[in-house]
């Protein structure tokens, strides 16, 4: 059941039609909270929300948010219900954000550091481990 009222920045089949390459689509339950991680944390720029779906960019990079709600008569909509730990053995890795700013950024606002910022030498990374209100766990790095 879409919140949206009104019409998107661009019709739905014409950005479809625009994306190339690997996207990644992320769920989410509450678009607003999400976008405080994405902007805050990550840096991100948001391109375009409203309360069914947010895309965001960065860093060379643009990805979507959409709400679970959205997904009321989607495939998915079981899966997405039974949900409790979101992108479990998966990392979101957004090189290019420095990890030492991203970890100071979710502490002041309360997110789960799940590893401090570190050295990874054997990668050539400065890297930290920052857990979403979703569950989604982002990986920012910068080259050493």
């Amino acid at each position: 059941m879409k919140l949206r009222t009104g019409d998107t920045w661009i019709p739905a089949d014409e950005y479809g039609r625009s994306l190339k390459g690997l996207t990644v689509n992320l769920l989410v339950r509450d678009i607003e909270r999400a976008l405080v991680f994405q902007t805050e944390v990550l840096g991100a720029t948001v391109v375009y929300s409203d309360p069914d779906i947010a895309v965001v960019s960065g860093f060379g990079a643009e990805w979507m948010l959409h709400a679970d709600h959205t997904y009321d008569k989607h495939a998915m909509q079981d899966v997405v219900a039974d949900v409790s730990q979101r992108g479990a053995g998966m990392e979101l890795r957004l090189h290019g954000r420095h990890p030492d700013e991203a970890e100071a950024a979710a502490q002041r606002l309360g997110f789960q550091v799940l590893a401090r910022p570190t050295d990874k030498e054997a990668h050539g990374l400065r890297e930290a481990f920052l857990i979403d209100s979703d569950g989604y766990v982002w990986v920012p790095d910068m080259p050493l």
